[in-house]
Parts: C-alpha cells; sequence; structure tokens
C-alpha cells in the first residue's frame, strides 16, 4: 500500500555548481534552504536586508539594489532610543542614525555587485498580507516590535502581485540576462494570519505566481510547499511550534532541491565540503595531542584532494583552523 503521495519534480536545465553564486530573497524557509548551500561553501547570499514575507517588501529589497539611491537619515524613524528602517531586519538599527545609513549603503552596495554575477536569483513568498505604517501609507517589512495599532493591515489581490512583479521581471531581464527567477511558496504557516487568514493567503499567492510564470522573462517554480503539504504532509515533519518545519523536512525539501538543481559533481562536491565544514564545529573531547594532530593532518588532507579537483572552492577558512590544530605540534613523550 501507498501511503504517500510522491510526485516528480523535472530536473532543471540551468544548473548550479561552484562556480554558480544564487541570492535566496523571502521569508524564513528561504533562509533555510539558502543555508544549506552556505554549509557547503557555495557562493551565495541569503536576504541581504533581512527576512522579508510579503511580495511587496521582497520586490522593494531587490529594487534597493538594482537601482542606485543612497539612503539618509530622513529615511529612518526614530523608536526610543534606536534609529530604525522598515525596510530592514533590526540588526540594521542603532542609536546612531549615520551608521544605519552606513550599515545599508554598504550591504546594497554588496547586494548589487553580487547579483551582477549571480545566476540564480530564488524567491520565497510566505503572505500576500501586508502592514502599512499609517502616517505614510508606505508597506513595511519590518514592524521592529511598535505597537500594531501604528499600523493598518491588508490582503494583497492576485492582479495586484503579478503587476507589480511583471515590471521587476521586466527591469531583472533588461540588467541581468543571465538571471534564472524562481518562485517558491513558502510551507511555514503564517499563523498571524489565522487558520483560514493563512489558507486565504497562500492562495493569493499560487494565483499571482501562476500569472507570472507566463512572463516572458521565463521564471520557473520550484514545489516546496507541495513537498511538504501534498507528500510529508504529518506533523512529525514540524518543529515544536508546529508551524515551521524540522530539519529533517528542510533536508528532505534541499534533497528535491539538489536533485533538480545540481549535477551529479556538484552533489557530491557539497556533501564534501559540508562535512569539511561541520568538523571545524566538531567539538574536540581529547586532550591528547597526539589524536588532535591526527585529526587535523586528516581533514588538511581531504581539503588539499578537495582543492586539487576543485581549486575555486573555498576552504581557507577551514584550513586555517585546522593548521592551528597543529601548530602546537604532537606530544614529543608520546610519538605513535
Amino acid at each position: 500500500m501507498e501511503f504517500r503521495t510522491t510526485f516528480k519534480i523535472d530536473p532543471s536545465v540551468s544548473k548550479i555548481s561552484y562556480r554558480t553564486p544564487v541570492m535566496f530573497i523571502g521569508s524564513c524557509f528561504a533562509a533555510a534552504v539558502g543555508s544549506r548551500m552556505q554549509a557547503g561553501n557555495m557562493p551565495v547570499m541569503i536576504n541581504p536586508a533581512g527576512t522579508v514575507y510579503n511580495p511587496v517588501s521582497v520586490s522593494n529589497t531587490i529594487n534597493s539594489f538594482i537601482s542606485p539611491a543612497r539612503h539618509d537619515p530622513e529615511s529612518l524613524f526614530r523608536h526610543g532610543s534606536r534609529w530604525i528602517s522598515f525596510d530592514h531586519y533590526t540588526d540594521f538599527s542603532s542609536d546612531d542614525p549615520q551608521k544605519v545609513i552606513e550599515r545599508i549603503n554598504r550591504r546594497e552596495e554588496e547586494s548589487r555587485l553580487f547579483i551582477s554575477d549571480a545566476r540564480f536569483l530564488f524567491i520565497t513568498f510566505g503572505t500576500a498580507r501586508v502592514s502599512r505604517w499609517k502616517k505614510s501609507g508606505r508597506i513595511v517589512s519590518n514592524c521592529h516590535k511598535i505597537p500594531a495599532s501604528y499600523f493598518s493591515h491588508e490582503l494583497l489581490t492576485p492582479d495586484e502581485i503579478a503587476s507589480l512583479w511583471s515590471g521587476l521581471l521586466d527591469n531583472l531581464k533588461a540588467s541581468f540576462p543571465e538571471l534564472k527567477v524562481v518562485f517558491t511558496i513558502s510551507p511555514v504557516r503564517h499563523w498571524k494570519d489565522g487558520a483560514h487568514g493563512n489558507q486565504v493567503s497562500k492562495s493569493v499567492l499560487f494565483l499571482a505566481v501562476e500569472k507570472l510564470l507566463c512572463h516572458p522573462a521565463a521564471p520557473a517554480y520550484f514545489p516546496a510547499y507541495e513537498l511538504v503539504m501534498d507528500d510529508l504532509r504529518d506533523y512529525r515533519f514540524y518543529g515544536a511550534d508546529m508551524l515551521h518545519l524540522s530539519d529533517t523536512a528542510v533536508d528532505y525539501i534541499w534533497e528535491a532541491f539538489t536533485r533538480c538543481y545540481f549535477d551529479d559533481s556538484s552533489r557530491t562536491l557539497w556533501h564534501e565540503v559540508e562535512g569539511i565544514s561541520k568538523a571545524v564545529s566538531h567539538r574536540i573531547l581529547t586532550d591528547d595531542r597526539n589524536e588532535i594532530w591526527k585529526f587535523a593532518e586528516g581533514m588538511l588532507e581531504k581539503i588539499a584532494q578537495v582543492k586539487s579537483r576543485f581549486p575555486s572552492v573555498s576552504l581557507d577558512r577551514e584550513t586555517n583552523y585546522f593548521r592551528g590544530l597543529l601548530s602546537e605540534g604532537p606530544d614529543p613523550d608520546n610519538k605513535q
């Protein structure tokens, strides 16, 4: 008997490799998948302005670095002693408004340079519901825990999203003709909308993306939502809050993702590099210098083997770490 409804995901014609810069922007699900690429030291940038959930905020983030503009303190808001940006994550905030502006301008310049070389842009929409700052009417990306009474809330329509993003896809195609845009819908429940509201919101996103898939820029779609809701569909694949995905679920999606977008050599290489990178955080449970020496030598040998086959792979951090373990040398009184 079959107890799951599995489905086939056609492999992408365009492939991701260690020479393929990739940008992820959107909900925390984008960060979860993007971080898997980071774990294998692949060239990736994740949410340069912080996590964003709705299509307008994602669009604003992208426009901020593809359309050059310098920020000034007039674009900030003072909340208590902190200066904040409604378009950016809390980490950008400061007691000094000039520091906030410097952080924003620096990050946008980094993002502009990165996307110029990127070959994939993965977009993850989490909700179609937006918050507006009542004073100006602008849609915000982050409310910064300011009382809800300062904001109004509304549900975008599929046509509003499709119209906004159609223009953005035109700009991306004109500016970065080699860039492949891939849409996903986050399987994470946006519970602030309630059970029914979450379903309505996700439906709006699906209808909007369906319209956008007909755009001349030929964006693609990866069925992350369907993998969870139609394939796994079990609460054991969720975290303790029953809203976010467990590591097992993210790993399952990651495997489907790599089968779709990686070639065999890149998948093999990712596993090798991820193992080396993970060894850096390995807790050494012995004081035996000879054992530590052997461990470090073994890892440096693995690094050398990878570098001999793939010279472009960055393993400088790992190399320096294991060389540091060798710096004291083996125990001269207990050589083996």
